[in-house]
């Protein structure tokens, strides 16, 4: 049996795994297998910890509920940095991802991650095509959809500007994004609304995993995207689904933060040589 942590991140649930003493096996497959709601454990993230090889405290492994591997994650950013600081009675830990090391601080009752500087040029994201990242039009199957901005906080994002977030098409609209050709590795869609310089109103669609409480790079990437059309300022509040994040950007190079909460739900096992 190997043993597991479930946590979450404003509803953004991960099932963890620390392989950093013991290796684990974990196949797309069975990655997806564990993350089945109704046959598995439940998550919209599999995560697996390592030891990092650059000196950083970890290296966090990120798997999609459709099984694929992905470059970053803010919400399991916190909550796999504050179990490492929980164990190490640190207030800071740095994680490697395939998305850059992020570095973490405990802060009172929550954790903030230095996301590093957004990626804006189309190479970075990446596009297939070269076109301005704060403002393009998405072609999809059926249409066209204007008012998009692309970031990468790591992760590939097309953020969608809507004059109500809770009448989107997030279902519909968000996978017909995530797949569109003009997003070769395919794209994480925010969906938008400006409540007020100071305030954003987020709906997610993740890719690999659909409609999810919250996205901590999301929640970034909406920020930035906002703060580069003058819509918000260099700090504002993002209201997801499952609750607020804090995000802050002075623009130009300089870093993303991002400050919110992470909770342990339980501890468990698992037969990984079931999932076949």
């Amino acid at each position: 049996m190997t043993a597991f942590l479930k946590l979450h991140g404003l509803g953004n649930d991960f099932v963890v795994f620390d392989a950093r003493k013991r290796p684990i096996s974990l196949s797309p497959a069975g990655a997806s297998a564990i993350a089945d709601r109704r046959l598995g454990v439940g998550c919209d993230q599999v995560i697996v910890i390592e030891s990092s090889a650059n000196g950083a405290d970890a290296l966090m492994r990120i798997y999609n509920a459709d099984g694929s591997e992905v470059e970053s994650c803010g919400n399991a950013a916190r909550c796999v940095a504050q179990m490492l600081m929980d164990e190490s009675r640190r207030d800071s830990v740095r994680l490697d991802t395939e998305g850059g090391v992020l570095v973490c601080r405990r802060i009172g009752s929550v954790i903030s991650v230095d996301m590093g500087p957004p990626r804006l040029s189309w190479r970075d994201i990446p596009l297939s095509q070269d076109l301005n990242t704060k403002l393009f039009v998405v072609p999809i199957v059926g249409g066209e959809l204007h008012d998009a901005a692309a970031v990468s906080m790591g992760n590939p994002h097309c953020v969608l500007f809507v004059e109500k977030v809770e009448g989107a098409a997030v279902q519909i609209i968000g996978p017909a994004v995530e797949c569109a050709r003009i997003f070769p590795e395919r794209t994480n869609v925010e969906f938008v609304q400006v409540l007020s310089p100071e305030k954003l109103r987020v709906r997610v669609w993740e890719r690999g995993t659909g409609v999810t409480l919250a996205c901590g790079t999301g929640a970034c990437a909406a920020m930035v995207a906002a703060n580069r059309r003058g819509l918000c300022g260099s700090r504002a509040e993002v209201l997801l689904d499952g609750g607020p994040l804090t995000i802050e950007w002075q623009g130009d190079d300089s870093h993303v933060v991002m400050t919110g909460p992470a909770a342990l739900v339980y501890r468990g096992e698992i037969d990984l040589r079931a999932l076949g």
